[in-house]
C-alpha cells in the first residue's frame, strides 16, 4: 500500500504538464483529447497523491513550487521517452530531436551560436533557444523549461550537473566625443552622472561597475537608456547615447576603428559562466555539451 501512495501515476504527471504548457484546463483537455473534467480530476488526484498545491488556478495557471519539481520531472520523462524510441528505430522518418537551452543574450550575440553549427548531425537535433540574463536562466531549469542553459550560477540546480566555461570579459566604453563632454574628471564621480546604457531595467551590470569604484552604494547615473538586444545595445554605446560595459569581443572592432575608447583599461569586468544540464543519459545532451565545451574554451577566457 505505501509503494502504490508514493507512485506518481504517469497519466497524472502528464496531464499536469499540458496543463501547464497550454495555459487552462480547457486547453490540456483539447490538447489531450480528454474532457476538462478529466484533467481537473487528473491534477486534483495527483495533488491529493503527493499532498501538495502544484498548480495555482490563474489565467494563465502557474506551477507552485512543488508543481515546478513534478513539471520537470514530466519534461525529463518525456525527454528520455523521445531518446528511448529514437535508439528503437520507433520514431517517425526524418523526425528530429528537439533541445531546449536558455542563453545570455551576449553569448548568443558573440560565440554561442556558432557553436551549434559543429554539432554531429547524428542524432538530428532542432534547437529552441530561450533568451535570458544569465542571472536568470538557471530559474528557466528549475522550472523545467530548458533542459540545459548558459548561466553565471556556480551552484547546481536540483537534479543538474555543471560545468566551468570560462569568463566573458566586458570593457567600460564610450564614443570619443561622449566621453569627452561626460567623462572628464575622476570616474568615481562622473560615472554616477553621465548618462548611461543598460540591457532592461534588471540589468546591475554598470551599476555594480560605478559601486565598486566608488566604494559604495551609489550606482549609475539615473539619467540612461535601455536597450534589449546585445548587438543593439553596443550599437547604442558606439552612437553616443551613453557609456556602457560591452563583451570585449563586440568592442574591439570598435576600438581598431575608434568609434569607442576603453576609459578604465585597468577596470575590465569578468563574469563566470557555466554550463548547467538536466541529468539524463541523453545522446542529445550529451553532443550538445561536447560542442559548447569545446566552443566555451576558444571563446570565453580560462576557468
Amino acid at each position: 500500500m505505501k509503494t502504490e501512495l508514493t507512485e506518481l501515476p504517469l497519466d497524472q504527471v502528464r496531464t499536469l504538464l499540458a496543463v501547464v504548457d497550454e495555459g487552462t484546463f480547457d486547453a490540456a483537455a483539447a490538447a489531450l483529447h480528454v474532457t476538462p473534467s478529466a484533467v481537473s480530476q487528473r491534477v486534483k488526484a495527483l495533488e491529493q497523491r503527493t499532498g501538495r498545491v502544484l498548480l495555482l488556478r490563474t489565467k494563465p495557471v502557474r506551477p507552485t513550487e512543488s508543481g515546478e519539481i513534478v513539471v520537470r520531472f514530466a519534461r525529463q520523462l518525456t525527454r528520455l521517452e523521445r531518446d528511448a524510441r529514437t535508439e528503437l528505430g520507433m520514431s517517425a522518418a526524418g523526425e528530429a530531436t528537439r533541445v531546449s537551452i536558455a542563453v545570455n543574450a551576449d553569448s548568443l550575440a558573440t560565440w554561442f551560436l556558432p557553436t551549434l553549427t559543429q554539432v554531429r548531425h547524428e542524432p538530428r537535433l532542432c534547437f529552441e533557444l530561450r533568451r535570458e540574463d544569465e542571472t536568470r536562466t538557471a530559474s528557466l531549469l528549475r522550472e523545467g523549461v530548458v533542459m540545459a542553459a548558459v548561466t553565471s550560477s556556480p551552484e547546481p540546480v536540483t537534479g543538474c550537473s555543471v560545468r566551468a566555461l570560462g569568463k566573458m570579459r566586458y570593457v567600460p566604453v564610450a564614443h570619443p566625443d561622449f566621453a569627452r563632454e561626460h567623462l572628464d574628471g575622476p570616474l568615481r564621480d562622473v560615472l554616477a552622472t553621465a548618462p548611461t546604457v543598460g540591457f532592461d531595467r534588471s540589468d546591475d551590470l554598470q551599476d555594480s561597475f560605478v559601486r565598486r569604484l566608488r566604494h559604495d552604494r551609489t550606482g549609475a547615473s539615473p539619467e540612461r537608456h535601455y536597450v534589449p538586444t546585445s548587438e543593439g545595445f553596443a550599437a547604442s554605446v558606439a552612437a553616443g547615447l551613453g557609456w556602457g560595459l560591452v563583451p570585449e569581443v563586440q568592442a574591439e572592432p570598435l576600438l581598431r576603428t575608434g568609434h569607442l575608447i576603453n576609459f578604465a583599461p585597468d577596470h575590465a569586468v569578468d563574469v563566470p559562466l557555466y554550463w548547467q544540464q538536466w541529468k539524463l543519459d541523453s545522446p542529445a545532451l550529451a553532443v550538445v555539451a561536447k560542442a559548447v565545451l569545446t566552443a566555451a574554451e576558444g571563446a570565453l577566457r580560462g576557468r
